[in-house]
């Protein structure tokens, strides 16, 4: 969906974004990779880790982002910073729209949605 406002909050596991219009909300989820990593007790397998997981899993955040011009981001630990360091490197054009980086613990869906709409004053004015 395109829309003006975007919310994402993410962790290591996953990316929630919303796209906030006044009439509603639309959700996807863009899943982390996982990888089973299984270590024999013979031989090196230290550092048998995925580098470029996380690399394709911002691609992917980024590209779930594409038609939002105000971006706010949250989550509760380093990958915010990361996904902040890899749009600096790789998507500057994204970079520029992001507004805001939070930190946010593990709200709700509609927790998160709502501080979203108050963040970017999408509240319908009352009759």
């Amino acid at each position: 969906m395109s829309s003006y406002h975007a919310a994402v909050w993410l962790d290591h596991h996953e990316a929630r974004i919303f796209h906030l219009s006044l009439d509603g909300s639309d959700e996807s989820t863009v899943p982390a990779p996982h990888h089973h990593v299984h270590r024999h007790p013979k031989g090196p397998t230290a550092g048998h880790d995925h580098p470029d997981d996380l690399h394709h899993f911002f691609r992917d955040v980024a590209k779930a982002l594409e038609g939002a011009k105000e971006i706010l981001v949250g989550g509760p630990s380093t990958a915010k910073a990361q996904f902040m360091a890899y749009v600096h490197e790789h998507d500057l054009t994204l970079e520029r729209r992001i507004v805001k980086v939070e930190t946010v613990d593990h709200p709700t869906d509609a927790q998160l949605v709502a501080h979203a709409r108050a963040h970017f004053k999408l509240e319908r004015p009352r009759m």
